[in-house]
């Protein structure tokens, strides 16, 4: 089993949930707004001319927010439909420009139904 963070542009959010839904992966947490930045694809001469102090930099600079809000969602799956959640998340998000958000999969040892005690991917149905 497999939990899932992806973060996502915000405006993404009822496009996923279809995305997600149409897969037959419906159930995931999303948490409200969280912040976030990448790397930027700033120009080598316009972040030293901030370091410098240069008005012109400083201005190109400030163009963009230095955090982007975001969408952070949580899903937990078995490993039988990592694939399927990942594809499905992509094709919902992907626009080809900077802030299209990551994705995350990390290894979860447990899930266990606080409703029922059951445990293992039974869980997550």
């Amino acid at each position: 089993m497999k939990t899932i963070f992806a973060m996502i542009r915000i405006d993404k959010m009822n496009e996923t949930k279809q995305a997600m839904s149409d897969a037959g992966l419906p159930s995931f947490t999303a948490t409200g707004k969280v912040f976030g930045r990448g790397k930027g694809n700033w120009d080598a001469k316009v972040l030293e001319g901030a370091k410098n102090d240069q008005p012109e930099a400083l201005a190109l600079l400030s163009e963009q927010p230095r955090l982007r809000p975001q969408r952070l969602l949580s899903i937990t799956v078995p490993d039988s439909k990592v694939k399927k959640a990942v594809s499905t998340l992509i094709k919902a998000n992907q626009t080809g420009k900077p802030g299209d958000g990551k994705i995350f999969v990390l290894p979860t040892t447990e899930a266990i139904s606080i409703r029922t005690a059951e445990p293992g991917d039974i869980a997550l149905d």
